[in-house]
């Protein structure tokens, strides 16, 4: 397939942008958090004149990504829910035809992208807390389905936390969990069933977040004083539960905005060189996590008896 241009470049266009854009939720329908992403993109390409086209294509030989991309129904693509292996990134690349991602492999560097930095994001709320004392430190991932399908935000995620539990010396403990409340109590069962001494943990599955909470309630664990939460979440996730979620914010609408202008750039200038965005917002700090304390029974016995106190009078 030869490359085409559009009114902002060369040619006609249709002025119309593609999204690729798989749904993730547990039933095959598109969870609140992608939604927000959709409405995103939808509203900055009308910023600038084009209309969307929403396929929900996970890969190249899906019917809409066909009609889409083959047919040419658009001008370009923006590709999301990258995979660390993904064949829609590959017949792009290889058929010349415009396209930017939200997220990134090592095929992404060929065209533009925005992404968070997930690896630093999931190592920085692991050293948040570190620093209020925590040393049995949690994560919970996405679904299995997610992360063993190569989803990169999952993989870099647990990348992220296992190198820096690692390198303080802490031994790591990751958990899948599906994006459901009854997903998020379980994951806290599991947990805390392997270790009774978890004193925190860290998420990037906001969907399955209240379980979580929930979960920790059955327990008999309050939060933030006998356990502390911190995650990656947009804001209005971390500020729905009680107490609110000390979180890196997922910018959402900074994402999608930064996706169109590195398309609309794209489209405009097609012999120019990729331009690369890595967000990493800074951690907002509300009330989900606070210092340790142990839990009770889950310190070792002291070796030397408890004597009573006896004032001695000389």
């Amino acid at each position: 397939m030869a490359a085409h241009t559009t009114r902002d470049g060369l040619g006609g266009g249709t002025h119309t942008l593609g999204l690729l854009y798989p749904p993730a939720g547990r039933r095959g329908d598109y969870t609140t958090m992608q939604l927000a992403f959709v409405g995103g993109v939808a509203e900055a390409a009308a910023a600038h004149g084009y209309d969307l086209l929403l396929a929900p294509a996970g890969r190249h030989e899906d019917p809409s990504f066909l009609r889409m991309v083959d047919d040419r129904r658009v001008d370009g693509v923006i590709v999301m829910e990258i995979r660390r292996e993904d064949d829609r990134v590959e017949h792009l690349a290889e058929a010349g035809f415009p396209f930017v991602a939200i997220g990134r492999n090592h095929r992404a560097e060929v065209a533009g992208w925005v992404d968070l930095d997930f690896a630093g994001l999931a190592g920085g709320c692991v050293q948040h807390l570190a620093d209020l004392g925590h040393r049995r430190i949690a994560f919970v991932n996405r679904s299995e389905q997610l992360f063993d399908s190569g989803y990169g935000f999952a993989r870099l995620g647990d990348e992220g936390y296992t190198e820096t539990m690692k390198k303080l010396l802490l031994t790591p403990h990751a958990y899948l969990c599906g994006d459901d409340l009854a997903s998020g109590e379980d994951v806290v069962e599991r947990i805390l069933a392997e270790d009774p001494a978890t004193t925190s943990l860290v998420t990037m599955n906001e969907a399955a977040l209240e379980g979580v909470y929930r979960g920790l309630t059955r327990h008999g664990r309050s939060v933030p004083r006998d356990f502390s939460v911190v995650g990656v979440a947009a804001s209005p996730w971390a500020e729905q539960v009680n107490p609110p979620l000390t979180a890196a914010e997922i910018p959402a609408k900074e994402m999608t905005r930064v996706a169109v202008d590195l398309m609309i750039r794209r489209l405009r200038s097609p012999g120019s060189p990729p331009r690369h965005v890595l967000l990493k917002p800074l951690i907002t700090l509300r009330g989900s996590t606070g210092r340790c304390r142990s839990v009770p029974g889950s310190e070792p016995e002291s070796e030397l008896p408890d004597f009573p106190d006896i004032d001695l009078d000389f």
